[in-house]
């Protein structure tokens, strides 16, 4: 089933409460999906201080001091780590190439779990409302956020497994549904080069827009290349450092909903998850049409 939220503020009075409104939308999707839960937040500076790259690391054992240091000596500049529950994260004034291939080169163990300016996922494996109290999200600011509950039915429950997908720079990608034919574009994509982390469907669909981005299209073009090209039943939002867009299967059967305001736009999974938001009772709020793509800009 699971459950996804987007969050997309547009009045920076509210900056300092989308760990609190992003919180507030994960918990109401817990129901649809407990195994697992994902989030990522553009602009938190206690996260990923402001135009810094910022890599976040999971299924890492490391003194987060030793880190610094190490990861300092191969980018020539200081380096910040900390862990946030589980996942190890990294900034520094550098180009977000020099840190995230630091950061590989380091620790080739270590699952990249999203990379890029202003930028921090965290991934794990629970219950989304005790992950979001672990992360104290509701603390977090920024201008934008997504954010995932997982019920697991293609691959394993893992951190690796669940989502947000960020494989690109300042991108992510969640998802509601399955995609039937990711096998056979799996290997495609391997065939070009492009390496895997997991066997989750949903990484396949994540891969897929950042090799479209890669080669210069836009989201929108990319996202209609998804409709194109994959098979099943979906509902996805794909963000990356300015912006967030939707997109649903040509069915439209997994359910959307998106309300805007003067202040935000917002989608999730059902209408519940913004129900506290500011000023909804103002919003204009729709279902999103199949094979429409939505898209917002900072």
């Amino acid at each position: 089933m699971c459950g996804i939220v987007g969050l997309h503020l547009r009045n920076p009075d509210l900056y300092p409460r989308l760990g609190e409104l992003l919180s507030g939308m994960l918990g109401e999707m817990q129901d649809r999906g407990a195994d697992s839960a994902g989030i990522a937040v553009y602009g938190n500076p206690t996260w990923a201080p402001a135009g810094h790259a910022c890599v976040s690391l999971l299924e890492l054992d490391v003194d987060p001091a030793a880190a610094a240091t190490a990861l300092g000596a191969v980018v020539g500049a200081p380096v910040a780590a900390q862990y946030v529950d589980n996942t190890l994260v990294v900034s520094a004034d550098v180009a977000t190439d020099d840190l995230l291939a630091a950061a590989r080169t380091t620790y080739p163990t270590a699952l990249v779990a999203g990379f890029g300016n202003d930028l921090t996922v965290l991934k794990g494996v629970g219950a989304p409302r005790d992950l979001a109290a672990s992360w104290d999200l509701a603390s977090a600011s920024g201008w934008q956020g997504v954010g995932h509950t997982r019920m697991a039915t293609e691959s394993a429950v893992t951190p690796a497994g669940a989502h947000p997908y960020a494989v690109g720079p300042e991108q992510c990608l969640v998802h509601n549904g399955s995609f039937s034919n990711h096998a056979t574009i799996r290997r495609e994509l391997r065939a070009q080069g492009v390496e895997f982390d997991s066997e989750n469907d949903t990484e396949v669909g994540a891969r897929f827009v950042a090799h479209q981005l890669a080669q210069g299209r836009d989201v929108e073009t990319a996202l209609k290349e998804v409709c194109a090209t994959f098979d099943g039943f979906y509902t996805l939002v794909v963000s990356n450092r300015d912006s967030f867009a939707v997109v649903r299967d040509a069915i439209a059967c997994k359910p959307a909903v998106i309300a805007g305001t003067a202040d935000w736009v917002a989608m999730a999974s059902e209408y519940r998850a913004l129900a506290h938001l500011p000023g909804v009772e103002n919003a204009r709020i729709w279902e999103p049409e199949p094979e429409v793509v939505y898209a917002w800009t900072r």
